[in-house]
């Protein structure tokens, strides 16, 4: 595919960083770039490792650039890599760096070496084991270790690291966290990638299947997040009322009955309205009755008479939103895999035909095969990368996709997410009234507490 940049916004530094025994002529990007795709002779050869990174808003364009060039030595340039980086910035807050990596190393000559060497595998006696087709089997030896999976998590750790001593010497308090929200103990629904596609589209108000995801998800995670603080409040206000009662020798072991707390939050009301008109009063009362008369069909409701009762509701509410949750999250992850398996689905039913047809000219007729490829490389592009999805992610021996199928479970998952979300609004509306009834309680409990002060004072007085 070939593709026009000269007319691209946004491009703010480009720099080509390369290891000491590299030849100076691959400071010029189209000699380094044409070197390495003439080099690689395999129709499938990978010619680069792109890696992008968002830039901290809170460090000037110097400081940034600084921050990539040190980022890129330490990790790339350092192990014998050439990198090729550029910083984009259209000033809509989003300034990034796409860094290009070479994928063989070089030899003390400044020539490209191999990535990898093929080794004969061997049987139990020190010899060759021999294919049914006459070849001898064999494995591939990384020789760079470039392509190891866990340099991921180094390389995303290196980055936050130097990040973070530049943004610290920049003196702002922003640090920036390489790690999974699992792995930072954050409760939360994963949000999915959106790209670049799904992006320009909702930019432009189209709204997107992955981002109506998103948006459901984030909704989800304010509601849990806002019932976790609820409750943790109200669970540290029933703990600190416990250790209150245990430490005054005075009050009665059991647990105060919430029916005579409301009672004595009526009668608190009431006198607070006295200096108040009748009709303001009369108002009041009945707001203060309807209050009351919700709180105690709530608690008749589920059973509850005591404070030791109301915590343990607390605690079976939070057990139940956590429960929704972790249904969410299995169903979440559910439906991204599903939604791709759809995706590269539909790309590979619908581009199969043009394989077809490449395949039969690959027998001959090589000019007319050139030119259909080039014609059609875009779509030879969507089906090769659905194939090779497909192939990974399926069991073997899949005859036929079953997109239908998948497209049903999307939307029954789909459906039972909408039906998780309305349990979480009820669990939110549950915990509101839980933490109605303890606002009356404390306001109970803290009118009693003056007369409690009082007799102790006058028993005080009595004893000496």
């Amino acid at each position: 595919m070939t593709h026009d940049y000269t007319r691209k916004r946004g491009v703010v530094h480009t720099e080509i960083l390369l290891p000491p025994h590299a030849p100076p002529s691959f400071s010029d990007r189209a000699a380094l770039w044409n070197s390495v795709e003439l080099y690689e002779k395999a129709g499938n050869a990978q010619l680069a490792r792109e890696i992008d990174a968002a830039l901290p808003i809170e460090l000037s364009r110097e400081e940034q650039i600084r921050l990539v060039r040190e980022y890129c030595s330490s990790q790339f340039v350092s192990r014998g890599m050439c990198v090729d980086f550029a910083i984009h910035d259209t000033g809509s807050d989003n300034p990034h760096c796409h860094i290009m990596l070479t994928m063989r190393p070089l030899d003390e000559r400044g020539a490209w070496a191999a990535k990898s060497k093929k080794e004969y595998d061997l049987d139990e006696n020190g010899e060759r084991i021999r294919l049914p087709s006459g070849r001898y089997k064999t494995h591939k030896v990384d020789l760079t270790g470039w392509n190891d999976k866990g340099n991921a998590l180094l390389w995303r750790k290196a980055w936050a690291d130097i990040s973070n001593a530049y943004l610290e010497r920049a003196g702002s308090p922003e640090r920036i966290d390489h790690r999974s929200n699992a792995e930072r103990g954050i409760d939360e629904l994963p949000t999915v990638h959106m790209g670049v596609a799904a992006c320009q589209m909702e930019k432009k108000g189209i709204a997107t299947e992955k981002g109506e995801l998103n948006r459901n998800i984030q909704k989800a995670n304010r509601l849990i997040r806002e019932i976790r603080a609820q409750i943790g409040k109200l669970k540290e206000w029933i703990a600190d009322l416990f250790k209150a009662r245990e430490t005054a020798p005075e009050q009665p072991p059991q647990s105060p009955g919430l029916a005579n707390l409301l009672m004595k939050y009526l009668s608190v009301q009431r006198e607070k309205s006295r200096k108040y008109s009748q009709s303001w009063q009369r108002q009041h009362a009945a707001d203060e009755l309807k209050t009351v008369a919700k709180a105690v069909n709530y608690l008749s409701g589920h059973g509850i008479s005591t404070l030791d009762e109301l915590d343990a509701a607390l605690s079976s509410v939070s057990d139940q939103a956590d429960a929704i949750r972790e249904g969410m999250k299995t169903a979440e992850k559910r439906m991204k895999k599903l939604q791709k398996l759809i995706e590269y689905g539909k790309n590979y039913t619908e581009y199969k035909p043009i394989h077809d047809e490449l395949k039969k000219l690959q027998n001959g007729w090589t000019n007319k095969r050139d030119k259909y490829e080039e014609a059609h490389r875009a779509e030879l592009t969507l089906w090769n990368a659905a194939s090779r999805y497909l192939h990974a992610n399926l069991p073997k021996g899949t005859k036929s996709l079953p997109i239908s199928e998948w497209e049903k479970e999307h939307a029954t998952l789909s459906g039972q997410r909408t039906a998780e979300y309305t349990k979480l609004k009820e669990t939110r509306a549950e915990v509101a009234e839980l933490h109605n009834i303890l606002k009356c309680v404390d306001i109970a409990l803290k009118a009693d507490q003056p007369e409690q002060t009082q007799s102790r004072t006058k028993r005080q007085e009595q004893e000496r």
